[in-house]
This record gives structure tokens, sequence and C-alpha cells, in this order.
């Protein structure tokens, strides 16, 4: 609001401002020459402000790629296959970035040391952090300090459910409930009526979700199996179990290298190769084999080179530019049955499948 002193002050700037008609009419015009030269004025030192803002903006996130650190931090261990090609994913993404990526994970299944591992991640500040999170309220405390210390986090693999409510920027990964429903309404419309879920990390909840969604879409009994990751462990306890129940005619696997072949083993062991179908969560290039051969029903394909390669695009384009995507990336599940096995095997072998 301008005063009457200011409209005093402002009519002796003007010229023509003499009272009568003649003036009132050019001080009219003078007053709007004024006002479109203060507003050009004004609108150069917007325009001129913002630039500078977006300069100074542009320079705290724009970062030389040579410069970005990463550091990923998984509970898979050095022997499973599974994981192997999640690292794979991450070695290709930090090569085509051209960006610097720490991949750690504990020796065993061992949520302690996964936690030790990310508070380490996160007292080195690096410029982002991938996290699998298959047990949330162990982990949840140290993926909540990286968010307070500003380091943008993104999940992969397990952590669907909890991933927004740590702070992560977005998940990367599959519904492992959904994934589990879909294989179990599969192996019941292939006739199945009454199956074993092999879990080989029991405690880790994504696996839990799997062997649940599994028994809500299979419809029939269903036991959950609990073994170690280790694969002669998993041979001799599906074999015992298979033995002493002879009703069971579907056996779920949850991992290929490390559940699925072992349970394929055990049921030529039993003799019932064929017969008994055996499906496995995840891929491996001997699995696969088993599909495209007959001896297997299918394997859920998560795609989990994905799972490593694009947190690190979106971490390095986020630091270099401040973008990311608006949501979570599924990257499964694909079912692969028998048609399509043929044409995975080389890749899985090769350790991008």
């Amino acid at each position: 609001m301008i005063s009457a002193d200011n409209k005093v002050v402002l009519s002796s700037l003007l010229p023509g401002a003499n009272g009568d008609a003649t003036g009132s009419i050019g001080g009219l015009h003078s007053a709007n020459r004024f006002w479109e030269g203060k507003m050009k004025f004004g609108l150069k030192s917007l325009l001129a402000g913002a630039a500078v803002a977006a300069a100074l903006m542009c320079s705290s996130v724009i970062a030389n790629a040579a410069d970005i650190r990463i550091v990923a931090v998984t509970h898979g261990q050095a022997n499973d296959p599974f994981w192997s090609v999640v690292k794979n994913g991450v070695n290709a993404a930090a090569k085509d970035m051209g960006v610097s990526v720490d991949y750690r994970a504990p020796e065993t299944f061992d949520m302690v040391s996964m936690g030790q591992l990310i508070d380490a991640a996160v007292n080195q500040k690096p410029d982002g952090l991938i996290v699998s999170v298959p047990d949330a309220s162990a982990l949840g405390p140290s993926i909540k300090k990286a968010v307070a210390a500003g380091i943008p986090v993104i999940s992969i693999n397990s952590g669907s459910d909890v991933s927004k409510e740590l702070g992560a920027l977005l998940h990367v990964g599959q519904d492992e409930y959904t994934a589990g429903k879909a294989a179990g309404a599969k192996l019941h419309e292939l006739g199945g009526k009454e199956g074993l879920c092999v879990n080989q990390e029991v405690g880790n909840v994504s696996l839990d979700l799997r062997c649940k969604g599994f028994a809500d879409g299979f419809g029939g009994k269903v036991t959950v199996l609990p073994v170690s990751n280790d694969p002669a462990d998993v041979r001799a306890k599906v074999k015992a179990a298979l033995s002493s129940n002879t009703a069971v005619d579907t056996v779920m696997a949850l991992g290929a290298g490390t559940a699925g072949e072992p349970s394929l083993a055990a049921v030529e062991d039993v003799g019932m190769t064929g017969k008994i179908k055996v499906a496995t969560f995840d891929l491996s290039a001997d699995f696969l084999k088993a599909v495209a051969d007959g001896k297997a029903a299918f394997a859920i394909d998560q795609q989990q080179f994905l799972q490593g390669y694009l947190p690190v695009v979106f971490l390095a384009n986020y630091a270099k530019y401040g973008l990311i995507p608006g949501g979570n990336v599924p990257s499964g599940p694909n079912l692969i049955t028998k048609e399509k096995a043929a044409q995975v095997v080389d890749l899985s072998a090769k350790g991008i499948r």
C-alpha cells in the first residue's frame, strides 16, 4: 500500500503533474512509463537472482561422477549365486556411470553384523546407500541413522513393505507375497495337493512372505521346512521329509542354487523325478536346464541383476542432477517355464539372470 506521503513524493517526480487536466493526462502517461521501467528493472533483477540461485543449487547437486561414492550393504552370503548376480549388476552400473561403489555383506545371515556394516558405511558419509532389509526391526535404526545423516537410501530385494517407513527414497525388487501367491496358484493348477516350502534363511521376513503367499495361492496343505544355506543339508532334509510323508507332491524352494537344485536332487534320491513338482524362486543355470528338460516346473525370476544395477544409476543421477524416480521399481516376478527356460540359461550362466 502507498501512503499519502509517498503519493506526494511520487507526484513530484512525475513530469507534467501540475494539477490541470493536461498535467493530469501527462502525469498519467509519465506514471505508466515510470512503473513500466520499474517493472522491467524488477523483472531483470528477479531473473538475475533466480539465475544466481539456480547456479548455487546446481553447484550443490552436480558432482563429478568420479567423486561420487556409493556403498551397498546386503544380507547375501558369498556362497549364494543369487547375490553374485546382484553384485554383477552393481559393478556393471558403477562402470557405466563412472562412479565408485563398495559392495559389502556379512559372512553369514547375521543381522547384527549387517547393522554394523551399515553403521560403518554411514560414518564414511557416502553419496548414497543401497541396502536390503530382511529384518526391519534389526536394521531399521541403522537405516534411519543414514537418512538422518542426509544420506540418500534405496532399498533392494527385501523390505518393499517397510522401505518408505524407514525413509528410503524407493525400493527396487518384487512383492514377495504376491510372487509366492502366483507360484502357489500355478502349482495348484498343475495338480499339486500337498506341498513343502523349503526356507534356507529362517528369520528373513521376505522368505516368510514367500511361503505365506505360496500357501495362500496353493490352497492345499503346506509345511514350511527350515534348512540352512548348505546345499548338502537342504538335500538331506528334503529327502527325509519326502521319505516320511509320501503325500507330498509339490516342493517350493526359495532360492535356486541353495535350495532349488538340492531339492531336485532329493526328489531324484527318492525316485520321484517328474512325479513330485519342484519350483523355485530365483534362477540358476542348472535349475533352468531342469525346467527345460521337464524335471522341474518353473522358476520365478525377480531379475536381481536390475536390483544391483538400477539403484547405482538412480543414486548417481541423484547426486549429479537431483533426479530420482517417483516410486518403487518392480523388478519381478516373471515366471520362467519350460517354453522360456532355454532362452535364459546362457544369461544365467553368465551371471546376468
